[in-house]
């Protein structure tokens, strides 16, 4: 059984009104192929707020340790979230991962792999990197700008696809695709700052 539209119904009716959230960018998202979406990490929050905000289902990649909770142990996969460990290859995500990319789906990372304490920008993770190679999909940037604090504006900004072709075909690595994906993300949190002076 999948939760996922009643889950984001539900999430909707609280989120946009109580962070007055505002989305620049949706007309970015793929609507056919699979997409990596790969969005900065300042909240626990960020989950159900990019899963609100992206015009398309999200599969998200979540920590195993969520896993185990009782109660998320059989939600979050009604929720279209699969497990990753952290810290460590993870071989049965990747694939999990690949096999939606290539299918057409959307899977939603978060590069940095754990939510930024300062607010800035962490260092990307090269799983990003390979997977945006190998899974045959358009690459989307995302940005969430907070705080998550009642009634202040939260912005989700959702960048252009990046272009992959030009690095799969020269075989760019899983680090300097990382690098590129991070830089990108980083250019949209930029780009919000300089809007809002």
């Amino acid at each position: 059984m999948n939760l996922y539209p009643l889950g984001k119904a539900l999430v909707s009716i609280i989120f946009y009104p109580l962070y007055r959230i505002r989305v620049i960018g949706k007309e970015h998202m793929p609507k056919d192929n699979g997409v990596l979406l790969c969005s900065n990490h300042i909240d626990n929050l960020d989950p159900p707020t990019v899963g609100i905000t992206s015009p398309r289902l999200v599969n998200f990649m979540a920590k195993e340790e969520l896993f185990e909770a009782p109660i998320l142990k059989g939600l979050l996969p009604k929720l279209q979230a699969f497990p990753v460990k952290r810290g460590a290859s993870d071989r049965q995500a990747i694939r999990k991962a690949l096999q939606l990319l290539k299918s057409g789906e959307v899977v939603g990372l978060f590069p940095e792999g754990t939510r930024s304490t300062t607010g800035e920008l962490g260092e990307g993770m090269t799983g990003a990197g390979f997977l945006a190679l190998r899974g045959e999909c358009d690459v989307v940037p995302c940005a969430i700008i907070g705080p998550y604090k009642p009634f202040k504006r939260l912005t989700v900004i959702y960048g252009e696809p990046l272009p992959m072709e030009e690095l799969r075909e020269r075989k760019a690595s899983a680090d300097e695709v990382t690098q590129i994906i991070m830089q990108s993300i980083q250019k949209l949190l930029d780009t919000h700052k300089n809007i809002e002076k």
